[in-house]
């Protein structure tokens, strides 16, 4: 029996510390057009959503794949600018 809740204690602070460790990245258009990556998906910058900023995609796992959504959204002219 100790042994069954000393497994589930490991594995429940494995889970603990692998959710907590994720970061997250989605690009932010602002109203003026300019798009960035910004690092905090659950956060959006100060304004209202769907007024002063929205979201352009889906959040990522890395800045990088939010980078690459940034420079999709250029070529498709969904941004005017890249900071």
């Amino acid at each position: 029996m100790r042994r069954l809740v000393l497994a589930a204690a490991i594995l429940a602070l494995g889970f603990a510390v692998s959710t907590a460790a994720r970061a997250d990245f989605a690009v932010i258009k602002y109203k003026d057009g300019a798009c960035r990556v910004w690092s905090d998906s659950k956060m959006g910058p100060m304004g209202m959503k769907g007024k002063d900023w929205w979201w352009v995609g889906k959040p990522t796992m890395t800045r990088e794949a939010a980078a690459k959504k940034g420079a999709w959204a250029m070529k498709h002219k969904m941004c005017k600018s890249w900071s």
